[in-house]
């Protein structure tokens, strides 16, 4: 039990490793190596040129956003007449944040009062033919007011209480702002990376005070100016300032931080982009599109009674929404990329093993030469049959066969030995051996020729005869 255990743990010392068989195959060797340079060049080109697997990666962003708006239009009609729109008045609310609203289009029913007055005849909840269709303290649905028990048959409504004149006008086709294409966005932004300790703005830092006051945005030359012109935006998602300043909209504005901050802080540049976010590619724009809403704004006219302007109005709406990622290098994911890139190698080992082993026409020659099978009570002889299955039909082979035959049939010719005689004149004394030259076609044969004081006698034997001792005559 205790020299089983000693073995045991002795065994734990040894060193096992793995037999490698070379093919002489051109087509599986090539096909090796074809996916050894494709696991290479995924690993340099994809894992470390694109993707950067050699760095540390946070997308945690921390980001805030600040807007302000600029620029005035006029409106004049006859309804209204005219009007002076400054960025307090179209931009809501008007405090800036990652979300805000501008007015290009409106409608105003101006001078509501609480009074009684018929509702809008588009209400379909408000028609009707006699008063048992109006109850009394029931609210219009989707309506402007509360029924007061009488159908008014002038309107074919029903009389409402509520802020009169109710909304009647139509949207007007053409925007009210039709210069707000110019008005300009200043969006600024910060962002932090904490795990890196890393923050950066989207703001230019130059002494120059005027640079904020006279740049536009420009991908190419003005990467770092936060300024953008309206109709710009509206261009860059693919319609025209038309399509939007009259129904309203929505835009998507997408601020993108990719800092690699193994290279100079001064690469780590925004990349701005724009979508409209009120369509889609299976719904039809001119339902689904577009974007208002309504507001009011209250007064009292000189005996203390209270009016009010009401206002739909259409517009843009905007998201800001900001995403980002660092990298710095780190010797930990790089190790593990190496890792498992060259992991898939063996991938390329398998698959040319089952080619090799399974799909050649000589597929049963190599399974024989890869998988050796030892015995442990006949390890020698199995061997011994495995080299000559392989290396038996050599020509060489043949060859070292029968030089060892002659050989052997040399050293029964050549060793004799003659026992000691006490009869001097009849002792045997053995001179050089002639051998003839072997030949297929006939047996080897050879003589001995023994001397005695008589003379001389020659014997012919055969390679297998024995050598008798001439009696004295």
């Amino acid at each position: 039990m205790a020299q089983t255990l000693g073995n045991f743990f002795l065994s734990l010392l040894d060193y096992k490793t793995e037999k490698y068989v070379i093919a002489k195959n051109k087509k599986v060797g090539v096909l090796f190596r074809l996916f050894q340079l494709g696991v290479i060049g995924y690993l340099i080109g994809w894992v470390f040129i694109w993707k950067k697997g050699y760095q540390e990666t946070e997308e945690a962003i921390q980001s805030s956003v600040f807007t302000k708006l600029k620029g005035v239009d006029f409106t004049n009609s006859s309804a209204y007449g005219l009007q002076l729109w400054g960025a307090e008045d179209y931009v809501i609310p008007s405090q800036g944040d990652r979300v805000f609203f501008i007015v290009t289009n409106y409608l105003v029913t101006p001078n509501q009062k609480l009074d009684y007055c018929p509702e809008n005849p588009k209400v379909p909840d408000g028609i009707c033919t006699s008063d048992d269709d109006c109850l009394e303290g029931e609210s219009v649905m989707a309506g402007h007011g509360v029924k007061t028990g009488l159908c008014l048959n002038e309107t074919g409504t029903c009389q409402i209480r509520a802020w009169c004149p109710v909304e009647q006008g139509h949207t007007p086709q053409e925007p009210m702002l039709a210069k707000a294409e110019n008005f300009t966005i200043y969006v600024k932004n910060f962002i932090k990376f904490p795990k890196f300790a890393f923050s950066k703005s989207n703001v230019l830092l130059t002494p120059n005070s005027t640079y904020l006051k006279t740049c536009r945005y420009d991908r190419k030359y003005h990467p770092y100016c936060p300024i953008f012109r309206l109709g710009d935006v509206i261009q860059w998602t693919g319609y025209s300032f038309q399509d939007f300043a009259t129904k309203g909209g929505a835009i998507g504005v997408g601020i993108e931080w990719n800092c690699d901050l193994d290279m100079d802080e001064s690469h780590c540049i925004p990349d701005y982009s724009f979508t409209r976010l009120d369509t889609s590619e299976n719904s039809n724009i001119l339902y689904t599109s577009g974007y208002n809403f309504r507001f009011a704004r209250y007064f009292k006219d000189t005996r203390g009674e209270t009016f009010r302007n009401l206002y739909k109005v259409y517009g843009i709406r905007f998201d800001i929404l900001t995403s980002g990622k660092a990298g710095k290098f780190n010797i930990i994911p790089t190790m593990v990329n190496i890792g498992s890139g060259l992991a898939l190698t063996g991938a390329a080992v398998f698959a040319c093993d089952m080619i090799l082993l399974y799909m050649m026409s000589k597929s049963s020659f190599y399974r024989e030469t890869k998988f050796e099978s030892i015995t442990k009570k006949q390890p020698g002889k199995h061997r011994e049959k495995k080299h000559t299955r392989h290396h038996g039909h050599h020509p060489q082979d043949r060859r070292q066969k029968r030089e060892k035959k002659q050989a052997t049939e040399m050293q029964l010719l050549t060793s004799v030995s003659c026992q000691p005689n006490s009869n001097p004149e009849t002792e045997i004394r053995p001179t050089v051996s002639a051998l003839k030259t072997y030949s297929p076609e006939r047996k080897p044969m050879g003589s001995v020729s023994f001397r005695t004081q008589q003379g001389t006698e020659k014997q012919i034997i055969s390679p297998v005869s024995s050598l008798r001792t001439p009696r004295n005559q």
